[in-house]
């Protein structure tokens, strides 16, 4: 049920952190309007959370998902009910490696994500926004403690998507030959993660993109890069993510210094990729387009 691929080549394109600050909302919410995006996934403990939700309520063709965070950001759940995931002042550990260990190894720990996986899910509900999916910081719903967790409480709360973050290497090599090693390791350990996850997904009748963009290429989905992705795009469902967005004080406080977001939000309003997409006649949907239709799929509107 997972798995959408066909001859027809359709298209997801996504921004993270909606709600981190007013930069990054302004800069989402422009790249939807005038530009190609159709996805933000909210941080729902982000500084700018309530202005991002009252900017999706005035923009219902933005489908927005949760964008779970459980490293590097401000828990929802109250400190002291989730004390071996958060420091006194309730902030997540910010070493996503070493916290990815002891979500596995810590004792008691499955507990308190549980914990907080439904808390920030509560508090995506409360907000009255249709959720089109789920995805993670750092892509941290793929760790495997987290994703059961989610499977398992999915139907409580109506999760029907998740992103898959299955990027072909080769195409990422071919368009963006730099940081080559980190990027093969990164596709290892994704690789066995996807793995573990499918049949799980699939048991769950939980939907998601064929193949994602953007991981190996995180902070720097440009123009040029845009453009090569394009013409190389593969048949099914693709998404595409970044981290599009103005670059505030807050915003720069969490990204990495060389992060392009400003590049990056320029490619998604950009003509050129506009005229690529049609040119490609590759269709836009949204997650929640996903979620909504079967794989005897038909084209839906352009999304604006």
């Amino acid at each position: 049920m997972g798995d959408t691929r066909t001859t027809v080549r359709r298209l997801i394109v996504s921004a993270d952190d909606f709600g981190l600050s007013p930069g990054v909302n302004a800069g989402i919410l422009s790249a939807h309007r005038d530009g190609i995006l159709t996805d933000a996934s909210l941080m729902v403990s982000g500084a700018a959370c309530a202005e991002a939700v009252e900017m999706a309520r005035r923009t219902p063709t933005l489908s927005v998902g949760l964008h779970l965070v459980l490293v590097q950001g401000r828990a929802s759940a109250s400190p002291h009910l989730v004390t071996r995931l958060v420091d006194r002042h309730g902030m997540f550990r910010n070493q996503p490696v070493l916290n990815g260990m002891r979500y596995f190894f810590t004792p008691g720990i499955r507990a308190q994500l549980r914990h907080e996986v439904c808390a920030q899910l509560d508090k995506y509900l409360e907000t009255g926004l249709p959720l089109s999916h789920v995805d993670g910081h750092l892509n941290i719903h793929m760790h495997p403690t987290v994703l059961a967790i989610l499977l398992d409480v999915a139907p409580q709360y109506g999760v029907h998507a998740v992103r898959l973050p299955r990027e072909p290497l080769g195409i990422s090599l071919r368009l963006d030959g730099r940081e080559r090693v980190r990027k093969v390791m990164e596709a290892v350990t994704f690789r066995a993660l996807v793995r573990w996850a499918l049949p799980r997904l699939a048991a769950h009748g939980m939907r998601h993109p064929d193949q994602m963009f953007g991981l190996h290429e995180s902070g720097h989905v440009t123009e040029p890069y845009l453009l090569g992705l394009l013409a190389s795009l593969p048949p099914g469902v693709t998404e595409i993510y970044s981290h599009a967005s103005h670059v505030d004080a807050e915003a720069a406080r969490w990204r990495p210094a060389n992060y392009e977001s400003e590049a990056e939000l320029a490619a998604l309003m950009s003509p050129r990729v506009r005229d690529r997409l049609a040119a490609a006649a590759i269709d836009r949907i949204s997650y929640r387009t996903l979620v909504e239709r079967d794989s005897a799929w038909c084209p839906e509107p352009e999304v604006r």
